[in-house]
């Protein structure tokens, strides 16, 4: 995971990265149950590629479901992984199953 992305351990910690974000935030919800671990593991590497990648103009965060559960509830997050696109913290765009890279460009800049 590139150190661009942010991982909180609880929900205070999300919205404070949320609250401290100028720019949109890509989060990006993980599960540690044993059909999640495979799809979130991989992107991780795209997650951590996009922060890299979209440095300036967007902040990454990689939240655990079962550690931030109010998160979680507040933007519908079902399964994992999930994306939310947030912009001054309301959700612009939702997506929900592992996607390329390619893939995860089309979903930022169609809201960026």
């Amino acid at each position: 995971m590139a150190k661009r992305v942010h991982q909180p351990r609880e929900d205070a910690e999300f919205d404070f990265i949320l609250g401290m974000s100028g720019v949109p935030v890509l989060a990006y919800f993980t599960g540690t149950w044993p059909k999640a671990i495979e799809p979130c593991r991989a992107m991780d590497l795209v997650v951590g590629d996009i922060a890299d990648e979209y440095t300036g103009r967007l902040t990454a965060v990689r939240t655990d479901i079962t550690r931030c559960p109010s998160a979680t509830e507040r933007y519908g997050i079902t399964g994992a992984p999930s994306y939310v696109l947030l912009k001054e913290g309301e959700a612009v765009a939702h997506g929900t199953r592992p996607m390329t890279i390619a893939e995860v460009r089309e979903f930022l800049d169609g809201h960026l």
